[in-house]
């Protein structure tokens, strides 16, 4: 049976499994970048993905947003394959990504920023209908300004994007994202670089996003952001997945230990 069979058999992925990453092999010539990933992720839950530099991190969320394919393997993502399908096709399906580095407008004010997503999620937004198209417009102005007040910007929705400090522009992004109306949201370290107090407003942020009950898989290096957030977390370390389980289970994990620090497994 094909890993593609494999995770599309109804008991491959249960009710409340909403993603699942099914014996997936990345190769990069003669660099085995992933080995035999197989992870799942509840709904409604925060799962975190940590390891060394070097792990296959973001090589994994790549391979989820079909920016790079597996070279064997699949993902599943609410009973949808999504190997073989374009980035913004999963997107669509209800998968958002905020990367390393904020991905924004510049050029544009704030609140356009958060306009623009929302049109693309209403299929071209504006309507033949004149009528219907300025509706549109209207309401999805009404939702973006929510979306600032509840993320502190709205003072600043008329500032050029480019002009905010890297902390704002994360939850920027964060606000982009949600007015797609993702049921999952995939952070790429998303507090890099950021100071201790935007750290912790940026978690407590993540907080109330989780709250809603998306979905969230997080890569984080900063282990005080991990366990402040994940319910679940699994440990890469040179392409293998080597331990998941409950946060405290794995920060007691001798793999893990060994694999951060250098102690030997007994």
């Amino acid at each position: 049976m094909t890993a593609q069979a494999k995770a599309v058999a109804p008991d491959a992925v249960p009710g409340n499994i909403v993603l699942h990453v099914a014996d997936v092999f990345k190769n990069f010539g003669g660099l085995k970048a992933l080995s035999d990933i197989d992870l799942q992720v509840e709904e409604g839950t925060t799962h975190a993905i940590i390891g060394p530099n070097g792990a296959g991190k973001s090589t994994l969320l790549n391979v989820i947003i079909g920016r790079l394919p597996p070279t064997s393997g699949a993902v599943v993502f609410d009973g949808n394959v999504l190997t073989g399908m374009a980035p913004h096709e999963i997107n669509q399906l209800g998968i958002s990504r905020v990367f390393q580095t904020p991905e924004i407008f510049a050029d544009l004010s704030v609140l356009n920023n958060v306009m623009a997503p929302a049109f693309a999620r209403r299929d071209g937004a504006f309507r033949v209908n004149m009528f219907r198209a300025v509706m549109d417009e209207a309401e999805i102005r009404a939702e973006a300004e929510g979306l600032l007040r509840e993320f502190g910007l709205y003072a600043r929705r008329e500032d050029h994007a480019g002009a905010l400090s890297r902390g704002d522009k994360r939850r920027l992004e964060l606000a982009m994202c949600l007015i797609q109306r993702p049921r999952l949201l995939l952070l790429d370290e998303p507090t890099a670089g950021m100071s201790r107090h935007d750290t912790n407003t940026t978690i407590e942020l993540l907080k109330s996003i989780k709250s809603r009950g998306m979905t969230i898989v997080i890569i984080e290096h900063d282990m005080h952001v991990v366990f402040s957030l994940a319910d679940r977390i699994s440990v890469l370390a040179q392409g293998r997945l080597i331990a998941s389980g409950p946060p405290q289970q794995v920060k007691d994990d001798p793999r893990v230990k060994e694999a951060y620090l250098g102690v030997p497994a007994e």
